[in-house]
């Protein structure tokens, strides 16, 4: 028997689809209008602005981005070699943390608890950190320097611990440790398979701060062979400028670079990567950020 359906939901659905179809297509505009700018000429964007479809094709952009292409190819292993080993032992590091932050049985948790919170009000400031980095650890020009100070993140651990709380029962620890089970045993074959929604949105975010980092590189690296991609593609950017305003001073250059049509693809080849890797991750995402939310 066909179970009718009610008016409410009908009108509910009459709105709700095309909200949200409007919604995402607000969402995908800007990137398209990138996407678009990018395959742009450089005089079409400064005559017409951007526009949905390219008014003159051109490649321009992406040819000076890739004017040497070892250079960015370079810059692109520095920040997935960067971004790799961050992520995994950033996630390795936060989620023994949040096991040791939930257990009941460990008597300081909620003072370490306090200290970590601490830190997301109060910090120790800029030249601080900066002298401990390159006085005391020496990491100047060194991988290091662009691993180590993204490892902890005060707000990585509370959601770790958070998740762990409400995703892992008291009752499976209990009878694992019943089992004869240890510690990092627990830790490892029971907590871990059991965090995976958690562990997917902490790696996400850290994923996506190893990749988008250009700051690391202006403070601590000198050599332009371990300059971050992000870094990297700044430095086009400003020396482009300063050909375009030195050439409208002096005449010896052209003065008008592809500045604008080379922003976009900058913009491209930096998102690119990075968007390929959310649809794996996005189903565990989505249920680590909501799992918690209600109990029942």
């Amino acid at each position: 028997m066909k179970i009718r359906e009610e008016s409410s939901a009908r009108l509910f659905r009459a709105i709700a689809y095309p909200a949200v179809i409007f919604g995402s297509v607000v969402c995908l505009l800007p990137f398209w209008l990138i996407l678009s700018g990018s395959f742009t000429s450089n005089e079409a964007i400064i005559r017409d602005g951007y526009g949905l479809l390219p008014s003159e094709f051109s490649l321009e952009g992406y040819r000076l981005v890739f004017r040497i292409p070892m250079e960015m190819l370079r810059a692109y292993g520095v920040t997935g070699c960067t971004t790799v080993v961050g992520t995994a032992l950033g996630l390795f590091f936060m989620t023994m943390a949040g096991f040791v932050l939930q257990r009941k049985d460990f008597k300081y948790r909620n003072f370490f608890s306090f200290f970590i919170y601490f830190t997301t009000l109060f910090g120790g400031g800029l030249v601080p950190w900066y002298i401990l980095i390159t006085s005391y650890l020496k990491f100047t020009d060194t991988y290091y320097a662009l691993i180590f100070p993204g490892l902890m993140s005060p707000f990585l651990i509370i959601l770790m611990r958070s998740f762990m709380k409400s995703a892992i029962p008291d009752e499976v620890i209990e009878s694992a440790k019943i089992d004869g089970a240890n510690d990092f045993t627990i830790y490892s074959r029971i907590v871990l398979h059991l965090s995976m929604p958690g562990i997917a949105t902490v790696g996400l975010f850290l994923a996506l701060h190893y990749w988008n980092d250009w700051f690391l590189s202006s403070l601590f690296i000198n050599d332009p062979k371990m300059y971050q991609l992000q870094f990297y593609l700044y430095n086009i950017i400003s020396k482009t400028v300063f050909v375009s305003n030195f050439g409208a001073a002096s005449g010896v250059v052209p003065e008008n670079p592809p500045t604008e049509t080379m922003k976009m693809s900058m913009a491209v080849v930096v998102t690119g990567p990075i968007l390929l890797l959310y649809p794996f991750v996005q189903r565990y995402f989505v249920r680590g950020l909501t799992i918690g939310a209600v109990k029942g």
